[in-house]
């Protein structure tokens, strides 16, 4: 946590997405009274945001200023619009474009120049703010570009209904409960695994000795006999690992899922202030680059810009609790780079940042730094996974079946 602020940070999930009856994690935080008194209401639960929820935002330019909101929301309209089109190649046999990119670029060049009433400046403003929202989608997928993004399969994400909620006691605080219900010790941390035998007959010592098919192998040499192993390491993970963490290998069906599925970063960086600089209603501070369009190539210069694929802060409420902290999210090569600075450098980056964006150049920058780092930390190395172009969600199903595979599996 911060300091000076009783405050707790979230380095990894942050909301509950749709929290409603058909979402696991809403139903279980229901059950163990996990949730504050709003999120729990009804209405609530109701509220379709297509995945996209609505917060009182301000939108700020590279300019120095706050954007024109009316013709912020029309050019992210036409995102929303452009996105959710893409729900019609769904089982396409000839997608028009590879990538959710290729098609959201190639739908932009085509309309934009017919909008903004063929104003120059009001179309370069829509192109900014169209190049904004494919950042922000970047890190809603959890990749450095929409161009990786498979179009095809991208229409199978679903949106369940509610107002996306946090958990008061922090997302730890459904882990733990699911915890205390097992016994004592049954769960152990700090064990590394290093092999996991999946296809044998190991005897365990003693007299009524039985033989188990499982021997899971720990880095500090302890071992496990087992009926079952289950195995939810990050994709990321198993990316670098597979080849030596399974005996025998994968079927190579399985090594291709783990090949072909993507796997990006999405990092946190919070910001904690002396004294709030936005208004208390505010909740979302974005910001665009005013020179920006999606329809040219970023300049470059990842070590020199890479604090541009920086989306904006949400302000995390309530600051009673939290002190005046934001919460910057950052997605991809971008933001695996920040991982490698130091906090000052992050701080500097950040101060520079927002002192451009609220044309203020006497801003104080804030009093500390704390940031997430899932592309440097070994047992994740990202954050979450996309189904990437040549990919495809059988690719998923494909990585949860169980083995040995059962040869009467129909799949």
């Amino acid at each position: 946590s911060l300091p000076a602020a009783s405050g707790l940070a979230e380095m990894g999930a942050h909301w509950i997405h749709g929290p409603s009856p058909g979402n696991p994690v809403f139903c279980l935080a229901s059950r163990y009274g996990l949730l504050g008194p709003e999120a729990a209401r009804e209405e609530n639960q109701q509220v379709e945001a297509g995945g996209h929820p609505p917060m009182p935002s301000v939108t700020y330019g590279s300019s120095g200023k706050v954007l024109n909101p009316k013709a912020v929301r029309e050019a992210r309209d036409l995102f929303y619009a452009l996105l959710a089109s893409t729900r019609a190649f769904q089982g396409s046999k000839e997608p028009p474009w590879p990538s959710v990119g290729q098609y959201v670029r190639a739908e932009i060049a085509r309309t934009v120049p017919t909008m903004a009433g063929g104003q120059e400046d009001a179309r370069q403003l829509q192109l900014a703010v169209l190049a904004a929202c494919l950042k922000l989608e970047c890190c809603i997928s959890g990749t450095h570009s929409m161009d990786l993004v498979g179009l095809e399969p991208f229409g199978e994400y679903v949106s369940l209904p509610g107002l996306d909620c946090t958990f008061p006691g922090g997302y730890s605080s459904l882990a733990e409960r699911l915890l205390s219900d097992l016994p004592e010790g049954t769960v152990l941390f700090d064990k590394a695994v290093r092999t996991i035998q999946w296809q044998g007959s190991f005897r365990e010592e003693g007299d009524d000795a039985r033989v188990f098919p499982v021997r899971v192998e720990c880095e500090d040499g302890d071992v496990f006999l087992a009926d079952h192993v289950v195995i939810t390491v990050p994709l990321g993970f198993l990316k670098e690992r597979y080849q030596e963490l399974f005996q025998p290998p994968l079927p190579e069906r399985k090594a291709q899922a783990i090949r072909s599925l993507g796997f990006g970063t999405n990092n946190k960086i919070f910001l904690e202030f002396e004294q709030p600089f936005w208004e208390p209603e505010q909740q979302l501070l974005e910001v665009v680059w005013e020179d920006e369009s999606p329809l040219e190539e970023p300049s470059g210069d990842l070590e020199a810009n890479w604090f541009r694929k920086l989306i904006g802060f949400v302000v995390l409420q309530p600051p009673e609790q939290h002190g005046h902290v934001l919460c910057g999210f950052i997605a991809g090569k971008e933001s695996e780079h920040m991982e490698t600075l130091s906090d000052a450098e992050v701080l500097s980056a950040m101060t520079r940042v927002l002192r451009t964006m609220t044309g203020n150049p006497e801003l104080p920058p804030p009093r500390s730094v704390l940031r997430s780092r899932w592309h440097s930390a070994p047992y994740t190395r990202g954050s979450y996974s996309y189904v990437a172009v040549g990919s495809s969600g059988d690719d998923i199903d494909v990585l949860a079946q169980p083995l040995p595979e059962d040869p009467r599996d129909p799949r």
